[in-house]
């Protein structure tokens, strides 16, 4: 399934559930709200994103604790941050080391993603291969897949 099908996917369910999408992103750079944006409807449930791409966005909007933003722990706190600051019922974040080489100790293509819906977030960390514009493409995908897993059905 190719992205612009994973958000048309997106869109339906969030309008049936009459639910509100919110993005947290770092790494790319706006990439993730750019696809959201572009879906069917996106006025009626995409509520916005935030790219903080600067540990000192991530601190003093999201209330990211300061230290390494590679972790999940960032990436839960932009989540709930997002959910907070856009007034998302659901919500993505990412966070990551997109490359070329390696950031905070981690290697480059290391990714923190948490989904946020109904109090609850989930997180995952994976490590994609490529150059910088690949790792981004790839986290993309992978945020929006995610986040087709956890807007509800209708």
């Amino acid at each position: 399934m190719d992205q612009s099908e994973m958000v048309e996917r997106i869109a339906g369910a969030a309008r049936s559930a009459g639910v509100s999408v919110g993005v947290a992103e770092s790494l790319t750079g706006g990439a993730i709200s750019q696809a959201l944006a572009a879906g069917p409807g996106s006025s009626e449930w995409f509520r916005g994103g935030v790219v903080a791409y600067s540990t000192d966005v991530k601190v003093s909007v999201l209330d990211v604790h300061p230290g390494p933003v590679i972790t999940e722990d960032c990436a839960r706190r932009m989540a709930s941050g997002a959910a907070r600051v856009l007034g998302a019922d659901v919500t993505v974040a990412v966070t990551g080391a997109g490359g070329p080489g390696p950031e905070e100790g981690q290697p480059s293509g290391t990714v923190w993603f948490a989904w946020g819906a109904n109090g609850q977030i989930a997180t995952e960390c994976r490590h994609f291969d490529g150059d910088p514009e690949q790792v981004v493409e790839q986290t993309t995908l992978h945020a929006l897949h995610g986040l087709e897993r956890h807007v509800p059905g209708p």
